[in-house]
């Protein structure tokens, strides 16, 4: 099996409605499909990189070889968990975890993408429920570090949920523009504070620690 040479793959996050998993290849098609489908709002862009401007084909191609490049990409000094979010046994949407050093900077980023279909009904603040869990309780993490571009109420509607506080600006470019980038930060006690779902947390070893710098 995968996780006997991976041992993260191990691991499940569980809440009230979701399971978050890393993707096998069957998992990775059905992000794709929900990719292709649309991710949020034509009016608005949420990503820096904008390439849910892409056709939907093209969309989901891109979708399918990030994840994968993220998963090969796996070492104990860099890596970025890309958990699948799994409703009613479907696909819907993703939830990055990703850190550098961690075994020195005891910090992670959240980063996520929800299929626009399932938006408007909390499940992106339980997808990042789920993974501040697994940080916080499972790695024994101080930060957790989160960012929005300016406009994108809804993230930032869920950072403040979960007890996020504003950590200064970034500039990025967008079709020769200047768009802020607005930072937040999390510390165990505010996580602790503003717990709004129970996760169980599964799979998490000695290996599977090992492999992400935290054993």
């Amino acid at each position: 099996m995968l996780a006997d040479h991976l041992p993260v793959f191990n691991i499940r996050l569980r809440t009230e409605r979701l399971e978050l998993r890393l993707p096998d290849l069957d998992d990775l098609a059905a992000l794709a499909d929900r990719a292709a489908e649309g991710v949020h709002d034509p009016s608005f862009q949420p990503f820096e990189n904008a390439w849910t401007e892409a056709e939907p084909r093209e969309r989901a191609r891109t979708a399918l070889l990030w994840n994968l490049r993220l998963l090969a990409g796996l070492d104990p000094d860099r890596w970025s968990l890309p958990f699948v979010a799994v409703h009613d046994g479907r696909v819907i949407g993703k939830q990055d975890l990703a850190a550098k050093q961690y075994n020195l900077t005891r910090e992670a980023t959240t980063a996520s993408w929800l299929g626009r279909a399932h938006h408007g009904r909390g499940l992106g603040t339980e997808m990042r429920a789920a993974v501040l869990a697994l940080l916080f309780d499972g790695l024994d993490a101080e930060w957790a570090l989160s960012d929005s571009l300016d406009g994108n109420g809804p993230s930032e509607g869920v950072s403040r949920k979960l007890g996020y506080k504003a950590d200064g600006i970034d500039h990025q470019v967008y079709k020769d523009r200047r768009v802020t980038s607005r930072r937040w930060r999390l510390t165990r006690a505010d996580w602790e504070a503003h717990r709004t779902h129970e996760v169980a947390v599964e799979g998490l070893d000695r290996d599977a620690k090992a492999m992400l710098g935290a054993a």
